[in-house]
């Protein structure tokens, strides 16, 4: 029997988990201000052109120079709501009107930012810089997609597909959910890096890897439903009607001229994704036990807990709680204290991701430590083996059996 004392303490702490409000409520809204910021910057620079260049280079100063610097002197924020609380944060319909506003925003200056592609008088750099800005914040604009993919409504798929458009991915809303989720942390996962590849070894695997994927996953689930790949059903072909549809808009709306730098938006785009794709999982392996992968493990991601990059992807980097529970809303997902972490935010580690030997000396030391120096449990490149093996030593299980 409770006693008296016993019984408000338990009231208290009943109290204190209904009174648990979430600190983070309106700082949600940073992602979607990202085109906000974009669409302020294409208007000054359509403004003052000449005093304006620099914001050509919003996309670029944003990712890899503003963000960066917040998350290193604002730091890390490893806060959970509690248990009780995640499934009334599940059914707060603001969050997902905050995830979908990005999309209206994200066209937006789409617009604004094409039309400043197809005005003659502007310089060729500033097209370049300015296609490179819009291919970052459609870049971000995958993240919006991949939250919206994960649900179960055929609305938010379809909205999922409408922010893939501008970059050409619509293959991702099928491969990232059907593919990468069941093959994650495994060497016939696309998606998935090995430790020794470098990202640009990575990039054409998992560029065409990921699109064989897709086209493999909807013809078998069109063939179930016994219809054809050419179905108006098929989710690949409604994606990239969606992004032919917009590129004829885009063309018919201010010329041909257009096509390269949209064609290159899209290209940086999409690579903004993989290079997240790169770090999410590099070097991690799940074991096989009785000739199976086991079920995805929260140690099966690398993950971070620094609060701006986390505000601007919907806490995409806690990763591993994602894929230990794939349809859970990006504010209730979880941070757990013995998952992999990197030494900073996803948008710090874009940088060092494309310089492979910075990258292999910040992150190959973490992968041998997480496994505690048995390169034998490690997701290894097989062309990286015998260094890896040189440099960090033990015994090479696989070499042996040969």
């Amino acid at each position: 029997m409770n006693t008296p004392t016993s019984l408000n303490v338990l009231d208290s702490s009943l109290d204190d988990q209904a009174a648990w409000v979430d600190k983070k409520r309106k700082l949600w809204l940073f992602s979607p201000a990202i085109p906000v910021i974009g669409t302020a910057a294409v208007a000054g620079y359509i403004l003052a052109p000449k005093k304006m260049r620099a914001l050509a280079w919003i996309g670029p100063m944003l990712v890899h120079g503003i963000i960066p610097a917040l998350d290193y002197f604002i730091g890390i924020d490893a806060e959970n709501p509690p248990s009780e609380s995640i499934q009334a944060l599940e059914k707060d319909p603001y969050y997902a009107r905050a995830v979908k506003a990005y999309i209206p925003l994200q066209y937006l200056v789409l617009l604004g930012g094409t039309f400043v592609l197809s005005r003659k008088n502007v310089p060729l750099i500033d097209k370049l810089a300015l296609s490179i800005s819009l291919g970052t914040l459609n870049g971000i604009g995958i993240n919006t997609a991949h939250e919206l993919a994960h649900k179960p409504g055929k609305t938010e798929h379809l909205l999922s597909l409408l922010a893939l458009a501008p970059t050409g991915y619509g293959h991702f809303r099928v491969e990232h959910t059907y593919g990468h989720h069941k093959r994650v942390a495994t060497p016939e996962d696309p998606a998935s890096s090995k430790m020794g590849e470098s990202f640009w070894e990575f990039l054409p695997r998992t560029v065409i890897g990921g699109f064989k994927s897709a086209i493999e996953i909807e013809t078998k689930r069109l063939a179930r439903k016994n219809k054809s790949f050419w179905s108006v059903e098929n989710e690949l072909l409604q994606g990239w009607a969606m992004t032919g549809a917009l590129t004829a808009f885009l063309v018919t709306l201010f010329g041909r001229r257009i096509l390269p730098f949209f064609i290159l938006q899209g290209v940086y785009g999409f690579s903004l994704l993989e290079v997240i794709n790169y770090i999410e999982h590099y070097g991690l392996l799940r074991p096989t036990e009785n000739g199976k992968y086991v079920r995805t493990q929260p140690e099966h991601s690398w993950n971070s807990n620094h609060l701006v990059t986390n505000l601007l992807l919907y806490q995409l980097q806690r990763h591993s709680d994602h894929h230990a529970n794939p349809t859970r809303s990006f504010q209730a997902l979880r941070h757990f204290d013995h998952t992999p972490q990197l030494p900073s935010g996803y948008a710090t580690m874009l940088l060092p991701a494309y310089i492979p030997p910075l990258w292999f000396y910040l992150m190959d030391k973490r992968v041998v430590a997480h496994y505690k120096g048995d390169l034998n449990k490690v997701n290894i490149f097989q062309k990286a083996r015998n260094r890896l093996f040189k440099q960090f030593g033990g015994q090479d299980l696989q070499q042996q059996a040969v």
